[in-house]
């Protein structure tokens, strides 16, 4: 293995076989994973090391590394430390299903494509995208910053806000508002490290 080669590294929980995420390794996230007992990963797109877990919490102690007949892929065997292996606040990064296209394709294995996001899974995807790279002049950016105080105010005010369009003001106002107050909520979700998945599964609970 070159130093600067990287090879993907697919991470399964050791006890259940789940397959948790897939990441990749290089020489010396390797060599890290082995003399520490916990994963390192090299990330493509920071262009750094990683120690995963290391801000979250959710850490992966390593049971067992394995590696395929080809020796370019990795297998990790781990005991998740924490409920959530992706950062979406997932167990597992693979949490999306793939659906059949219904289009007529003869004698060719069926096409799939990823379920379409709604307006607020996307939303969300944002927010904490920009809770992650806090770039300048982000909205959502400043709310992180300004802490957990300043982002719960917001909710409240927003709360208000809602109340005030539904006995006084217009549709479009309420629905501004309501706007308004989602968007918030989920500022403040994405600071707790809850998921808007999370909330999904809650109401679909309470559906039933």
């Amino acid at each position: 293995m070159a130093k600067e080669e990287l090879i993907p590294a697919i991470v399964q929980d050791h006890k259940t076989g789940e397959v948790l995420m897939l990441a990749y390794m290089n020489q010396e996230s390797l060599k890290l994973t082995k003399e520490t007992g916990y994963t390192w990963f090299f990330s493509r797109s920071r262009q750094k090391l990683w120690n995963k877990g290391e801000t979250s919490g959710n850490k992966q102690a390593v049971k067992e590394l394995r590696y395929d007949c080809d020796e370019d892929t990795f297998l990790v065997l781990v005991e998740q430390i924490g409920d959530a292996a992706c950062h979406t606040g997932n167990r597992s990064c693979f949490y999306r299903q793939m659906v059949p296209d219904e289009v007529d394709v003869g004698d060719k294995p069926p096409i799939f494509e990823d379920q379409k996001k709604n307006t607020l899974d996307e939303l969300f995807d944002v927010i904490e995208e920009r809770k992650t790279s806090m770039p300048a002049g982000s909205y959502s950016a400043d709310l992180f910053r300004a802490g957990r105080e300043k982002i719960l105010a917001k909710v409240a005010e927003e709360s208000g806000e809602v109340a005030q369009a539904a006995r006084k003001e217009s549709d479009a106002r309420l629905v501004e508002e309501s706007a308004d107050l989602i968007y918030h909520l989920m500022v403040l979700l994405a600071d707790r490290g809850v998921s808007f998945d999370m909330v999904e599964d809650e109401l679909k609970r309470r559906r039933r």
